[in-house]
């Protein structure tokens, strides 16, 4: 029997290591006040800020679903990450809370360096944007997993938040006003309906459809997620009175709404308050889906919604457009047991 090793077995530590040097820089770009130690230990070190009573951690993890697919397919891979931080920290902020550091964790079946490098390079950004530090992560190489090429990804997120000051819905009251932060497009969710259409009609991500007004197919379904965190903290520490946040994911408006509401509330959504982004519009037409599907799929152009109450609504759209983000009023909360409800 021949002698064997790792590197035979499809595992190339030497690579791995490589890799590590690789990306230190990415990591290093994304320090801040609370980081301790560097990257390369068993584990990531971070000292709880000073100046809080009573600290509350907040956590969330999350991934990027079948997007990777397109990402891989178009052999664009410098922004899944950060849509990866995106799904992570927009959850987290949803406590009122601050994104302290971020963890990722990459599986492949043949660890290709400029490929995850590039995964590397938008998951520091998404953390920039963020303001959070990439403390950690691990990088796993698994032959015969995963086909050549493919990669797949999860994050994990840590927050902080004052108790007193944490928001988790029992703040909300009947007559409160949603105010609505666009997406900047289908950010991490409905890939594998948006995949099942393009199968099914063999269309290109390179063709450039009529209405994406110039963008390619490929590039509309690969604009990354819109992170939220520093306009909502900063509405926040500025005084604008939020009750409830809700982060628009899989499932729409219908699944994510109601997740920030008090018992015995509902949500009435004016669907005429915004324009529908071009993106969704092509999807409903070419998969020929019912307009509720794409609802109860899509965020349909709805990244974040923010409940303040009635006599702040103003102050709240004022401070959003100062920040260059075009919010609008979206609804109100009335007595219900937890439905979004579409005004006709």
């Amino acid at each position: 029997m021949n002698v064997m090793d790792y590197r035979e077995a499809g595992v190339d530590v030497e690579a791995g290591r490589a890799f590590v040097r690789r990306i230190q820089s990415l990591v290093q770009g994304t320090h801040r006040p609370g980081v301790l130690g560097s990257l390369g230990g068993f584990s990531g070190m971070f000292e709880v800020p000073s100046g809080y009573q009573e600290p509350v951690l907040v956590s969330g993890t999350d991934g990027v679903g079948t997007k990777l697919k397109l990402a891989q397919e178009l052999n664009r891979h410098n922004t899944v990450g950060i849509d990866l931080v995106a799904m992570c920290v927009n959850d987290v902020l949803t406590s009122g809370a601050e994104p302290l550091f971020f963890l990722d964790y990459l599986a492949t079946g043949k660890l290709n360096e400029d490929q995850l490098a590039a995964v590397v390079e938008g998951v520091s950004v998404g953390c920039q944007q963020a303001g959070c530090a990439l403390l950690g992560g691990e990088t796993a190489e698994m032959p015969g997993f995963y086909q050549p090429g493919e990669y797949d990804l999860a994050g994990f997120c840590v927050g902080i938040v004052e108790k007193r000051q944490a928001i988790d819905g029992s703040q909300v009251q009947v007559g409160d006003v949603a105010i609505a932060l666009p997406s900047s497009g289908t950010h991490s969710n409905g890939y594998s309906l948006i995949r099942k259409i393009l199968d099914a009609t063999s269309i290109g991500l390179n063709e450039r459809p009529i209405p994406l007004q110039g963008d390619t197919l490929g590039e509309a379904l690969l604009k990354p997620t819109q992170i939220y965190v520093k306009p909502i903290l900063e509405a926040l520490r500025t005084g604008v009175p939020i009750h409830g946040m809700a982060h628009i994911t899989g499932g729409g408006l219908p699944e994510n709404l109601p997740r920030c509401l008090n018992e015995g509330q509902s949500v009435r959504v004016n669907p005429q308050s915004w324009i529908v982004p071009p993106i969704f519009e092509w999807i409903q037409a070419t998969g020929a889906i019912a307009r509720p599907e794409m609802f109860n799929t899509f965020n349909m152009g709805v990244g974040f919604v923010a409940i303040v109450p009635p006599v702040s609504v103003n102050v709240a759209l004022e401070f959003f457009q100062q920040a260059g983000i075009e919010a609008w009023k979206l609804g109100e909360v009335i007595a219900g047991n937890g439905e979004v409800v579409f005004a006709e």
